[in-house]
């Protein structure tokens, strides 16, 4: 029996010593709100980022354990993080939804409005808005953009 023994610790060695790929995160579905961005740590280092639907989200690698989440749209995606050997780091569910603390919709018919109320309401473009409506808020802002820049 001291031979079986030896080859069942033996075989116990060998297999912890083995290298084993990398198993993928699986988590809860992670959260960003529309036009938001969000830090995401991860444990091991990412080499490759994957979306499933870039219209909804997208993630840049800040460093390599570092990622930022951008929320573009409403909906729902997966994230795929790969390490250098292509062995997968996270496989996630991205939730994209629409943050309504302080906003204040307003509907004028079949016209939709978004404002921002925190203390005083200014008009923000939020996805689904009124073409014109939206086109004067970016107007707007792209005016008091130029205006700030040094001459």
């Amino acid at each position: 029996m001291p031979t079986m023994r030896s080859i069942l610790a033996l075989a116990l060695v060998a297999l912890l010593a083995a290298p084993v790929a990398a198993q993928a995160e699986t988590t809860a579905p992670i959260s960003v709100k529309v036009n938001m961005a969000r830090i995401l740590r991860i444990s091991a280092p990412a080499a490759t980022v994957i979306i499933g639907n870039p219209g909804v989200a997208d993630v840049t690698i800040q460093d390599p354990q570092t990622l930022v989440l951008t929320g573009k749209s409403y909906g729902e995606t997966n994230l795929i993080v790969l390490d250098n050997m292509g062995n997968p780091v996270a496989d996630t569910m991205i939730d994209v939804v629409q943050g309504t603390s302080d906003n204040v919709t307003v509907y004028m018919g079949a016209a939709r409005t978004t404002l921002a109320c925190n203390p005083i309401c200014q008009p923000t473009i939020m996805l689904g808005d009124d073409a014109a409506f939206s086109n004067s808020a970016y107007a707007s802002s792209t005016l008091l953009e130029t205006a700030a820049k040094p001459k």
